[in-house]
């Protein structure tokens, strides 16, 4: 496994992290708590991916409403593993915390009490915002978590979902407080989702940002394991939470995906572990968070960590996919 600086925080963090929005549920939505991996599963997935090297794993309190952060904590109290950085979320409801979606004050002092609960321990090492809230100003939002770190229930804090001149404006807005900066952001990126390449990337190098996306795979349509016409395998991401994939379901799409399958042939590589390299070998990119649902999908994951990709070789990759629609 390889090991890089997560920003200026001091820790280091695998180049795959865990993302654990399939455990109790899929993501934050409550019409799906219940659907995810069973806590057998989770605890299944967190043993091997620990035992491979992975030391950063991701969740938020609403994910499987509760369920992601009470099964880690459980986790965490049985195996008893040395200094695993753990990073959770805060914005939407839930069910035995704030019941509104906000980053206020006081759904934020309210969750962080929670999440501690849930997590059986006395901090949280990266504390997330899972996304803007325009019904809060930043400052408030700043000045809470500039709190809960003095407090020494958090260590660190960062944003997801967050576009550059929302970061832009939160990085001006702790410097004139005097209070600690976000020093992480959290989006999506893939082969299919190259938007923070325009802008969120060049600002976090500058600012020396982590990066830690999250869908490196767009949803699982990079491993080849959906086609364009036939419905979704039954329990995928796809078929169970559509929403965030409708706009990739188009002929296009998988004409590039078939680009791809035969850039991996060609290479002797699974086409999810050649997609998966492609978004860490970005030097902007930390770590990538992946969410195997059984053991055996880590094996593409795993040998994506060995695949070193060249700048020269990414365009290459990223040009034939755009040739194959153009």
């Amino acid at each position: 496994m390889e090991y890089r600086a997560l920003g200026r925080t001091g820790m280091r963090v695998s180049v795959l992290g865990l993302g654990c929005g399939g455990f109790g549920g899929i993501g934050s939505a409550p019409e799906l708590f219940g659907k995810g991996e069973d806590k057998q599963t989770a605890f299944a997935l967190m043993n091997h991916a620990w035992d491979a090297g992975i030391n950063y794993f991701d969740t938020a309190d609403s994910y499987g409403g509760g369920a992601s952060e009470r099964m880690i904590g459980d986790w965490l109290k049985e195996r008893k593993v040395r200094d695993p950085i753990i990073s959770t979320k805060v914005f939407y409801a839930v069910a035995e915390g704030p019941q509104d979606r906000s980053l206020s004050r006081r759904h934020i002092m309210e969750a962080i009490e929670g999440s501690l609960r849930r997590l059986q321990t006395d901090h949280i090492d990266l504390y997330v915002t899972m996304e803007p809230d325009p019904a809060t100003p930043i400052e408030e939002t700043l000045q809470t978590m500039n709190d809960l770190m003095q407090a020494g229930k958090v260590r660190h804090i960062g944003a997801s979902n967050i576009a550059a001149s929302q970061l832009r404006d939160s990085l001006a807005a702790s410097d004139r407080l005097g209070v600690h900066r976000y020093q992480s952001v959290q989006n999506g990126y893939s082969l299919l989702d190259r938007a923070i390449e325009a802008d969120v990337l060049p600002l976090a190098e500058t600012e020396r940002i982590a990066v830690t996306p999250f869908s490196p795979t767009s949803g699982g349509l990079l491993t080849g394991k959906y086609r364009f016409g036939d419905p979704p395998p039954p329990g995928s991401r796809v078929e169970l939470r559509p929403q965030p994939y409708r706009h990739l379901m188009n002929p296009a799409t998988f004409q590039a995906i078939d680009a791809l399958r035969s850039a991996a042939a060609e290479r002797g590589v699974d086409m999810s572990a050649l997609a998966l390299a492609w978004v860490i070998s970005h030097p902007s990119v930390t770590s990538a968070l992946i969410g195997p649902r059984t053991v055996a999908q880590f094996r593409p994951w795993l040998e994506a960590v060995e695949i070193h990709l060249t700048k020269d070789e990414r365009e290459a990759v990223a040009s034939r996919m755009e040739a194959a629609v153009a």
